[in-house]
């Protein structure tokens, strides 16, 4: 299980980051089409004991892959065969669009961390709600008693100005609600110009009651929704989005998304100038992470989920985020340096007890 690491030292870590994860991308989804994949299911599925439910949805793990992995939604079934209780598909927006210029993502392996500016390069909600819609019926047949849970992850068309952002959002939601077993409006990346303003509550009180109507009226049902944040937020901004999320009776809020940040990292400081711009992800966004989390229990008290992400690598991470009161946990960079085993091993982690 171990053997991974140094294999991403010597086959991926000199590669062009983009083109190595689309590659490791395309041999997880390859693996998930042949025998191979069955194999993999019942070697990495959680044990029963970790069955986490949340928001009225029973998860088989409370350990998911956050979004920005699986973008436009080809490789949910094959991720699931990993161990991950939920696949958070996304973010995905209104329009189609290719994303900011490359090169636009970069590791700092020093630092267990990334640099993205990738700008929601994805083929937008049209198009990837039939593949959702496909996922969910294939893990239907291959996990018949409680299969993984499918989020989905939606934000603002860059070429949308802002004062139609609603419109915008209203558009992936209605697409894309019926496919999806939760919904999650993403007002935090720092890649997509302006888009940190719709965190204002002035601003977010209106998208989100607008983007719920439009998914329960799509999906002729209700569907669980929560708002992803930024670890950039002041404390005070941060219980307001809490107060909020009471107020309008969320589902629950996703903290955090990456950072704008380049505080206390080990590289050298001129290869971090030289990334330039984007969202940093991580190890080193462990600790703002966790006192959002923390922050954000104790102003939404005990009844709102929140699922904690940023910096969790380790079962040892997980199970510190649930005790400090995460409903669910997800991860997403520590999978590009532990690799394709990574949730298995984090779920026998929390099944063991061992830190």
């Amino acid at each position: 299980m171990r053997i991974y690491p140094a294999f991403f030292r010597v086959v991926f870590s000199g590669m062009d980051p983009e083109r190595a994860h689309r590659i490791g991308f395309r041999l997880i989804r390859w693996t998930g089409s042949t025998p191979a994949g069955s194999v993999l299911r019942r070697l990495t599925r959680a044990s029963p004991e970790l069955r986490t439910t949340a928001f009225g949805v029973t998860f088989p793990s409370p350990f998911g892959l956050a979004a920005g992995f699986d973008k436009e939604g080809h490789g949910i079934v094959a991720l699931t065969d990993l161990g991950f209780g939920h696949i958070e598909v996304g973010t995905i927006t209104g329009q189609a669009q290719p994303g900011n210029p490359k090169p636009r993502l970069f590791r700092l392996v020093k630092d267990r961390a990334v640099i993205n500016r990738m700008g929601f390069n994805n083929d937008g909600a049209a198009a990837v709600a039939p593949r959702i819609a496909a996922a969910r019926k294939a893990l239907q047949r291959r996990y018949p008693d409680l299969r993984p849970v499918i989020g989905v992850n939606i934000g603002k068309t860059k070429t949308v100005d802002l004062r139609d952002a609603i419109a915008d959002y209203r558009v992936s939601a209605q697409a894309l609600a019926p496919v999806a077993d939760y919904l999650v409006v993403n007002v935090s990346s720092p890649n997509t110009p302006g888009l940190r303003l719709l965190q204002s509550v002035r601003s977010l009180r209106p998208l989100l009651k607008a983007v719920r109507k439009a998914a329960d009226e799509s999906a002729g049902r209700h569907v669980p929704l929560l708002v992803k944040i930024a670890p950039d937020l002041s404390n005070e901004d941060i219980e307001e989005v809490a107060a909020l999320a009471l107020e309008l009776e969320l589902e629950g809020i996703i903290a955090t998304n990456t950072t704008i940040t380049r505080e206390g990292l080990v590289t050298d400081p001129e290869t971090v100038m030289a990334c330039g711009v984007g969202g940093l992800s991580g190890a080193p966004l462990k600790n703002r992470s966790l006192e959002v989390l923390t922050r954000l229990r104790q102003a939404a008290g005990p009844d709102l989920a929140l699922i904690s992400v940023g910096g969790v690598e380790t079962a040892d991470d997980v199970r510190q985020r649930l005790e400090a009161g995460a409903t669910l946990v997800q991860g997403y960079t520590a999978f590009l340096y532990e690799g394709p085993f990574w949730a298995s091993s984090i779920n026998r982690g929390l099944a063991n007890g061992a830190r």
